[in-house]
C-alpha cells in the first residue's frame, strides 16, 4: 500500500518539476529575463490566481457545505506557529550567530498555495479535488496574512520598513474575502455566464504559469560559500520534523482524511519562494534564504511523495 501511495505521489511531484524545470530552463538560459519573470509573476498573483480562487469558490463554496470555514485560516495561522517553534528549538539546538530570523523565516513559511494545488490536482479528482482546493483557498486566508507582515518584518528587521497595509491585503486574499462576501449575500447568484467563463478560462492558466514562476525564482538564487550545517538542520525541521509531528499528530486526533491531508501537505512543503522576492525587492543579503529556497525544493522531490504516501497509508490501514 505505502509502495503505491508512494508512486502517485512521486507523479505527481514528477508533473510538479517538470513545469518548475521548465521555468529554471527559461531563466537559467536568458530566454525569460528577470524582468519577464517578474511581470509573469505580478501577473499570476494580481490576476490569474485571484481569478481561479474567485471561480473555484462561486462554484464550489457554500457557507452550508462548509460551516467551519474559519476553522483552515485558524489551523494555517496554528502551523506557522508551531513551524516557528520548531525553527526555534533547532537554532538553541546549533547555536546560530548569524541570519537566525532568515533560519526562522525559512522553516516558518512554506509554500502553500502553488505546490500544494499542483499536487492536489496530480493525485485526485472529481469532488475530492474540488474540496481540497477550497480547503487550500481557506488556508491561504490566514498564511498569506502572517506571510506578507510577519514574514516582511522578519527578513527586513534591521531596516525602517513602512508598514503598508497591501502587503496583508494582497489581491488573493481580496479575492478569497471578497468571493465569501458575495456569497454570503447571496450575489453569486447575479453574476452573469459571459463574466463567469472568461475568468474560469484565465484561472484554469494558474498551475501551469505559477510553477513556471516557482521554478524561474528558484533559478535566481545564488548558491554562494553554503552553510552545510546550517542548511542540515534547516532541511531536517523543515522537511522532516514538521510533516512527522503532522503525520502523528492527524492520526491522534483522528481527523477527517482530506482534512488531514491538508496538514501533512502543508507541513511537508519546501520553503516559499516569496521570501526570496521579499528579500530581492527589499535588497537583502539573501545567502541562507537562496540556499534554503534552493535545497528545500530539490530535497522536497523525494521527501513529499515519502510522505504524502506514508500518511496515505495509515490512513488506509486506521
Amino acid at each position: 500500500m505505502f509502495l503505491e501511495n508512494f508512486r502517485i505521489t512521486s507523479l505527481a511531484m514528477a508533473q510538479i518539476f517538470i513545469l518548475g524545470a521548465l521555468g529554471y530552463y527559461l531563466v537559467r538560459r536568458n530566454i525569460f529575463s528577470r524582468a519577464g519573470l517578474d511581470a509573469l509573476s505580478r501577473l499570476v498573483i494580481q490576476i490569474i490566481f485571484p481569478a481561479m480562487i474567485f471561480t473555484q469558490l462561486l462554484q464550489n463554496f457554500s457557507f452550508n457545505l462548509y460551516p467551519n470555514w474559519w476553522i483552515f485560516p485558524l489551523v494555517s495561522l496554528i502551523i506557522t506557529v508551531s513551524a516557528l517553534i520548531v525553527g526555534l528549538f533547532l537554532l538553541k539546538l546549533i547555536k546560530l550567530k548569524n541570519h537566525k530570523l532568515q533560519f526562522l523565516s525559512l522553516v516558518g513559511f512554506q509554500n502553500s498555495g502553488y505546490l500544494p494545488l499542483a499536487m492536489v490536482a496530480s493525485i485526485f479528482s472529481g469532488q475530492e479535488m474540488n474540496n481540497i482546493f477550497i480547503y487550500i483557498f481557506l488556508f491561504l486566508l490566514g498564511f498569506d496574512l502572517v506571510a506578507w507582515s510577519l514574514g516582511i518584518y522578519m527578513l527586513t528587521y534591521d531596516q525602517k520598513v513602512k508598514f503598508k497595509l497591501q502587503h496583508i491585503f494582497s489581491p488573493p486574499v481580496i479575492a478569497n474575502l471578497s468571493t465569501l462576501a458575495i456569497i454570503a449575500l447571496g450575489l453569486n447568484k447575479f453574476i452573469p455566464q459571459s463574466i463567469f467563463k472568461p475568468m474560469q478560462m484565465v484561472g484554469n492558466c494558474t498551475l501551469p504559469l505559477a510553477l513556471i514562476v516557482v521554478g524561474g525564482n528558484v533559478a535566481l538564487v545564488h548558491l554562494k560559500d553554503v552553510d552545510k550545517k546550517t542548511v542540515f538542520f534547516f532541511l531536517l525541521g523543515k522537511l522532516i520534523i514538521l510533516p512527522a509531528l503532522g503525520i502523528w499528530i492527524v492520526l491522534k486526533l483522528g481527523l477527517p482524511q482530506l482534512f488531514g491531508f491538508l496538514i501533512v501537505m502543508q507541513l511537508a512543503m519546501p520553503s516559499a519562494t516569496s521570501l526570496s522576492v521579499i528579500v530581492r525587492r527589499y535588497n537583502r543579503e539573501d545567502a541562507l534564504i537562496s540556499q534554503g529556497v534552493f535545497f528545500s525544493h530539490i530535497i522536497s522531490l523525494i521527501t513529499v511523495p515519502l510522505f504524502l504516501g506514508l500518511y496515505l497509508s495509515l490512513v488506509v490501514l486506521k
